[in-house]
């Protein structure tokens, strides 16, 4: 058995012996209702079937145009509001724009449909942090940023369930061995030793040093087998971690996308050493918060429900077709600047006859799909044994990533509904977009109450509802060779010849997808904007 199959195997058995374990409390069965929500993928189909060169009907125009309202159009477009730039629409496919950082509601309880959490922005994100600012979460007092306790993930933070029963943390300590614990000691050497060949930033930026690239040759288990680091409670961890931040486990991911994840923030901690805890940044709706607050101040400009068809650069501006969706007719659009922030699968295909970087860099993509659950409970669950409920929750050896609880930042003392939000990430899987389509709601609802009941027996009989959000392509995969790709590079810059006018923006220009990726790269486009205009930006506010 290989090393690999062997770390399943143990994983899975490790699970089923929790599932093994008696089920106390347990209540009849209610019928449990709910559905599909969040991104419609009808919709974003409608792409293949709309016409992109039919004479439409609409005509409008603005100054600036952005395509795409996920976290980096909306950054886009508050640049362009800060510097005083009225005239400009941002078309958005869905309904409400925040791309993977929407937020839903169930049973009047607000609740995240993606992204559920920021860490508190380092040095390299300042545009991030000074966004912070400008919303009152983020402070500088004496030369040190502060932020508002009231938005930081109250303690406790989180906790694994692991040989049934819960511990505090998320990397397994109850019981491992004394050679567990020294890998997790020489792990966390090797991260600090990469830390000190060269700086890992959030968001990554500037030229990428050789020790980079020869990490982003390879994939992370292998860096991990060459490093000899190959005990199973170590790599379960590790594998977590990059299915939690990319969609795709350690077997997928380059190694500089594994050891990005601790290296770009307050590095790994074995137990017994002494490191500064992550912190982070969460509300009730996840992500969903912050983008609320870059789309409130757009209004009309925020032109929800349109499906961008096509893009052309002509010789005094851009043209773009978009479908709107309610009013069932084609729009053209001129502008004289369009940000294009769209996931580079999309870019490629509304743009006939691409620019050369773009052509070069979209086939290249990997993408992995995602299900987000919503499961209203009536009350707070039965616990088994060990660290109390904390805001995010996992399962050792599970397929899902565990869930976060919208109530926890309540400081409400009393047993009231609330709603766990429940993620599986399937970038490993072979066919995982067409069988997330085609999973009925039923069998996702019976997938995440199966999962979740093993540490929790009493949760059917507190399920009032489960709304299941899908997404077919959620995030670009750190695949190797994307960290130094050239053609992400080069689609960072302005672009040349008839494309002058085109500026791109989307966290699919880093080849991973987080917020700070998005909203950095939305910055970027903006202030190329004002440039082009000749407009001088403000920064912050």
């Amino acid at each position: 058995m290989t090393e690999t199959a062997r770390h399943s195997s143990l994983t899975r058995r490790a699970f089923m012996a929790s599932a093994a374990l008696p089920l106390v409390g347990c209540a009849p069965e209610r019928v449990i209702v709910g559905g599909f929500n969040g991104a419609s993928p009808e919709r974003g189909h409608l792409l293949r079937k709309l016409p992109s060169s039919a004479t439409p009907p609409i005509e409008r125009r603005c100054d600036v145009l952005i395509a795409g309202g996920g976290i980096a159009g909306l950054s886009a477009a508050r640049v362009l509001r800060q510097a005083g730039v009225e005239d400009f629409a941002l078309l958005e496919l869905e309904d409400a724009a925040g791309g993977n950082s929407r937020a839903g509601s169930v049973g009047g309880i607000k609740c995240p449909l993606g992204a559920h959490y920021l860490p508190v922005p380092g040095d390299g994100a300042g545009e991030v942090r000074d966004f912070l600012e400008e919303l009152g979460v983020a402070k500088r007092v004496a030369g040190r940023w502060t932020y508002d306790e009231r938005h930081l993930a109250h303690s406790p933070q989180e906790r694994l369930f692991f040989n049934g029963r819960w511990q505090e943390g998320l990397l397994p300590v109850q019981g491992v061995s004394a050679r567990t614990l020294e890998q997790y000691r020489l792990f966390s050497q090797r991260v600090a030793q990469a830390q000190k060949r060269a700086r890992f930033t959030l968001p990554a930026r500037g030229p990428v040093a050789a020790s980079h690239r020869a990490l982003d040759a390879v994939t992370f288990v292998s860096w991990l087998d060459r490093e000899g680091l190959n005990d199973e409670h170590l790599r379960w961890y590790l594998d977590y971690c990059c299915r939690d931040d990319y969609g795709a486990g350690i077997a997928i991911v380059s190694a500089w996308a594994g050891l990005h994840y601790f290296a770009s923030r307050h590095g790994f901690q074995a137990p017994g050493e002494e490191g500064e805890r992550d912190s982070v940044l969460t509300w009730p709706e996840g992500n969903g918060w912050l983008a609320g607050r870059l789309a409130q101040p757009l209004g009309e400009r925020l032109q929800a429900g349109r499906v961008v068809t096509r893009i052309v650069p002509l010789r005094q501006g851009v043209e773009v077709h978009a479908w709107d969706v309610a009013a069932g007719r084609m729009e053209r659009w001129q502008a004289d600047q369009c940000v294009v922030a769209l996931p580079l699968f999309v870019a490629a295909r509304v743009m006939g006859a691409p620019p050369r970087a773009l052509a070069e860099a979209a086939p290249r993509m990997r993408y992995a799909s995602w299900a987000v659950a919503n499961v209203h409970i009536d009350r707070p669950l039965q616990d088994r044994a060990g660290a109390p409920a904390s805001w995010d929750n996992v399962l050792y050896g599970a397929a899902g990533l565990g869930y976060v609880d919208a109530g926890h930042q309540d400081l409400n003392p009393l047993p009231v509904p609330t709603v766990l939000t429940w993620y599986r990430a399937l970038g490993e899987q072979a066919g995982a977009r067409q069988q997330l389509l085609a999973r009925t709601w039923e069998t996702w609802r019976d997938e995440v109450l199966d999962e979740l009941s093993v540490p929790h027996p009493d949760l059917r009989a507190r399920t009032l509802r489960v709304d299941v959000a899908r997404y077919g392509h959620a995030m670009a995969v750190p695949v190797p060779v994307t960290r130094g790709s050239t053609a992400l590079a080069a689609l960072r810059r302005p672009q040349p010849g008839m494309w002058r006018r085109v500026h791109f923006a989307h966290a699919d220009l880093s080849g991973y997808s987080i917020f700070e990726e998005a909203f950095t790269h939305g910055y970027r486009a903006g202030q190329a904007v004002l440039a082009a205009v000749g407009i001088t930006a403000k920064r912050g506010r």
